[in-house]
């Protein structure tokens, strides 16, 4: 046995081995240990090899999907060796490996959840860039892409979040993306001549025009070891994959994964899903509809016409309420995507059939519904005739499988009586048992005098004879089982019927097993037709979640035109007003050709960051075909998204929060375009002032003057606001905000200007800062500001010419570097004070005024002669 079970083993060298015996799956060896630590199960032996005994561990067949499911969450594979062959007492059962379970390949309900998608991603290289496929094994989905950089596709497996990733062998991404659970593949895998002929051998066809990958030499080789490796992992033909879909990053907004982190879109900073966009936006009645309305929103379109198309449907649905009315049969449909896999694997289960089965008597209904808002022709005539093909699946299943049917096929009584004469028969002979125990129970009670004398049955030990103990039996009783304070016995009649009783019952079984794969194969010659059915229901359940949240918060249709910026009237942030009790304060933002940038000032906690997101999230959801959270809202093209917003570091790469902060910007600065929308909060506040400075008004003025992207530029430093006066695409506003009492209200609206307060101290006190703490800050405050007073630094002028770049620069050059370093910058409407904090005068000066000169010696004297000689010759922080 431990010979078949090594052998079997080294075929699977990186998968845990689930060995099957009898009603346990074992492993042995470094399998056994690696689960008894990774599943708390207990470690045991078997035997010897070399003298030393064998580590071996167990689970119970009937709960390996909860093992399963543990394993797979930990990102391990795991082959499923079962026993194939009879129990014949010659040397071991015949056993075979029938599956490999890894995260990329799941299909069971039991191991994947119905809202969620595990991908299966494979990456190939070459000098055109990077060749992605993506295949959902479940939903039997392929879909490929080739892009350019690295970027580009760090930006699409942050979009895809791989369950599973294929990499070369030699690769040198397999050290970037540890975040993912990675596999490698041997290089000549992806050997184009041998990756081509395999999709064509799948998809039975002659070349790849057809799919428009031809030229995608690539993107090819990755869909092929995807393929593949799927293949090798489930043992079978992946006949549910019927098509290979095209990708381009030109057709959708590009987020990297920076913004998709900033933007909280489908997962928050705490890693959950709560509080996100996602969360606010699904109304959706079914979990195909959850599935295709994350997709939409991490990978906005930008084709004009789809996008209308589906801000009509949602207009048509918003009709008379009509929403709520879809969204309640929507919710009766099962998931059928997932279902018609399985029935294409012969691996669905009856209840899944039946849950086919009543999902499409439901599709009537629904055509029904959407007749009545859809106009001739509207924009949902297309989704009504798909649901109005002619299917025959659904009256099939409700004559051959019963209704409620058992879990499992193998506990019978799945197939619908009156389906198969055969079967019936087996059946009746079956049921006539009931009567036969009752009429002889009787009579051998009359027979015996044995009043207490029962006829019964069960799975081990067949049909019995039961009397007490004390009970004298006749001579033709043979015992059968000795119990407790009981006896059972058998006869030749009733062995006689139980022969025919149990043969006739194993014949039914076996039956019902040869009708159920014949049902699977019936409906499997309509899956290309119900998969459409499914995928329309699954778009139009997004479309209609749209329409419901739309109705009920009051969101407006958005333009999308050919004209360059944004403009936003009354724009509110989806997330945050789903979470605040009291009224949204909305915001305008106003982008265009003259404006490209707002540069905004304002108190901490004062809502910048949150008009910045709500500004991104409003041009996304514009360009998923929903409704926004605004009164009006016009938006231009769009071709990326960027965001640098928050402090993190990554120990894991050695990369402070500072050098995380310039790796973000010097992407955004390398990479917008004038379709770009940036946001930028608070960049260099993770240096010292004066380069953090600095490089926030370079950021601030290549984005303006080189880039042209529309910029959304956030920051506490002041001095950057007299940009505005130089640079024509800059305009300043800020977040309003009074002082009462000695605290702070903040009013969460957007002035036009700036401001030169950022009400720290305000802000300090309000996060529970200690009283001396702050007393001491209202101090050193009042005593530099008096500091900075005496100081003045040069005014930045606008040449007449209206030049603009070289006065900004030198102006602050001159304000770094001169004299008067640090102090006032004088602007056209406004004084903003920016303190040195590093000024040697200073520290000079606070050295002097706290020392006790009566009462230091000479030698103390001495060194404190020193001491001030080292800080008037410091030179000043850069």
């Amino acid at each position: 046995m431990m010979q078949q079970y090594l052998g079997i083993k080294a075929q699977h060298p990186e998968s845990l081995l689930f060995y099957r015996m009898g009603d346990f799956y074992e492993l042995f060896h470094d399998d056994a240990r690696r689960a008894a630590e990774l599943l708390d199960i207990t470690l045991t032996a078997r035997g010897k090899s070399a003298g030393e005994s064998i580590p071996m561990a167990g689970i119970p067949y009937h709960a390996v999907d909860n093992y399963l499911g543990r394993l797979v969450r930990l990102g391990l594979s795991v082959a499923i060796c079962e026993q194939t062959g009879a129990v014949n007492g010659k040397g071991p059962v015949t056993r075979e490996v029938v599956r490999v379970v890894t995260p990329g390949t799941l299909t069971e309900e039991s191991l994947l959840a119905s809202r969620d998608v595990a991908l299966l991603v494979c990456v190939s290289e070459g000098r055109e860039g990077f060749g992605i496929a993506a295949l959902d094994v479940a939903a039997g989905e392929l879909s490929v892409m080739q892009v350019p950089d690295r970027s580009s596709l760090n930006a699409e497996l942050s979009r895809l979040d791989p369950a599973e990733l294929l990499l070369a062998e030699d690769s040198p991404l397999y050290a970037e993306f540890s975040q993912y659970t990675r596999r490698s593949r041997a290089p000549w895998l992806f050997d184009p001549a041998a990756t081509r002929k395999l999709l064509t051998d799948h998809f039975k066809v002659r070349n790849l025009e057809a799919f428009g990958c031809e030229h995608l030499t690539l993107a090819v080789g990755a869909a092929a070891v995807a393929l593949g490796y799927a293949r090798e992992t489930q043992l079978n033909a992946l006949e549910q994959v019927t098509d290979l879909r095209v990708e381009n990053t030109a057709d959708t907004i590009i987020l990297d994964p920076g913004t998709r982190r900033h933007l909280e879109l489908v997962e928050n900073a705490r890693q959950q899903s709560s509080n996100t966009l996602f969360s606010v936006m699904d109304r959706t009645a079914n979990a195909m509809g959850t599935r295709t309305l994350k997709a939409w929103l991490q990978q906005p379109v930008r084709d004009r016409a789809l996008i209308s198309w589906r801000q009509d449907c949602v207009d048509a649905l918003m009709q008379d309420e009509t929403c709520r009315d879809v969204a309640s049969i929507l919710s009766r449909i099962h998931d059928m995507q997932r279902i018609l896999t399985r029935v294409q694997l012969q691996t669905a289960q009856p209840r899944e059939l039946e849950r086919l089965r009543l999902s499409l008597e439901c599709v009537p209904d629904l055509a029904l519904l959407l007749d009545t808002v859809n106009a001739t022709p509207g924009p949902l005539t297309e989704t009504l005739e798909i649901l109005r093909l002619p299917v025959l699946s659904g009256s099939y299943l409700k004559g051959s499988i019963r209704e409620n049917p058992p879990v499992l096929l193998r506990d019978g009584g799945v197939i619908a009586d009156g389906h198969d004469r055969e079967l019936d028969e087996l059946r009746s002979l079956s049921g006539d048992a009931t009567d036969f125990l009752a009429q002889m129970e009787q009579r051998e009670r009359q027979s015996t005098g044995i009043s207490s004398l029962k006829v019964g049955y069960n799975r081990v030990h067949g049909f019995y004879i039961e009397t007490s103990r004390q009970s004298t039996p006749p001579a033709h009783y043979i015992r059968r089982q000795t119990l407790k304070s009981t006896e059972r016995y058998i006869t030749p009649e009733l062995k006689e019927h139980e022969d025919r009783v149990l043969g006739a019952r194993e014949k039914a079984l076996a039956r019902e097993r040869e009708l159920y794969s014949d049902v699977l194969r019936t409906v499997s010659q309509e899956l290309s037709t119900l998969r459409s059915m499914a995928n329309a229901i699954a778009e139009l359940d997004v479309l209609n979640s749209f329409a419901r949240i739309a109705g009920e918060l009051n969101w407006c249709r958005p333009v999308l035109n050919d004209a360059s910026g944004i403009a936003i009237e009354s724009g509110r942030h989806p997330v945050i007003e789903a979470l605040i009790d009291e009224p949204f304060v909305a915001n305008p933002t106003y982008l265009d050709e003259r404006c490209r940038m707002l540069l905004i000032t304002g108190p901490n906690m004062g809502g910048k960051s949150t008009f910045m997101r709500q500004t991104a999230l409003i041009v996304l959801l514009a360009h998923t075909g929903s409704r926004v959270p605004a009164s009006s809202a016009v938006i231009g093209p769009i071709d990326r998204i960027f965001t640098r917003i928050g402090a993190s570091d990554d120990l894991a790469r050695g990369q402070s929060t500072f050098m995380v902060e310039m790796t973000e910007a010097a992407h955004i600065l390398r990479n917008a375009s004038t379709q770009s929308l940036v946001l930028m909060d608070e960049v260099g506040r993770g240096t010292s002032t004066y380069d953090g400075l600095s490089l926030a008004w370079a950021c601030a003025e290549h984005l303006a003057e080189n880039n042209r992207a529309l910029c959304l530029f956030a920051t506490h430093y002041f001095e950057l606001t007299s940009m505005a006066a130089v640079h024509e695409p800059i305009e300043n506003v800020h977040l309003d905000a009074v002082e009462h009492d000695g605290r702070i209200i903040f009013m969460h609206s957007i002035k036009t200007g700036a401001t030169d307060r950022s009400y720290g101290l305000q802000v300090a006190e309000l996060a529970g800062l200690p009283a001396t703490a702050l007393e001491y800050a209202r101090e050193r405050l009042s005593a530099m500001e008096q500091h900075a007073a005496t100081r003045t630094a040069p005014a930045i002028d606008v040449p007449e010419d209206g030049s603009r770049g070289d006065n900004s620069r030198q102006a602050l050059a001159e304000a770094q570097h001169g004299d008067n370093a640090c102090s006032r910058i004088d602007m056209a409407s406004h004084t903003v004070t920016q303190l040195d904090l590093f000024g040697s005068e200073q520290v000079l000066r606070d050295y002097l005024a706290e020392l006790e000169l009566d009462t230091i010696t000479p030698r103390e004297a001495m060194h404190h002669l020193y001491a001030m000689n080292e800080l008037a010759n410091r030179k000043p922080r850069q």
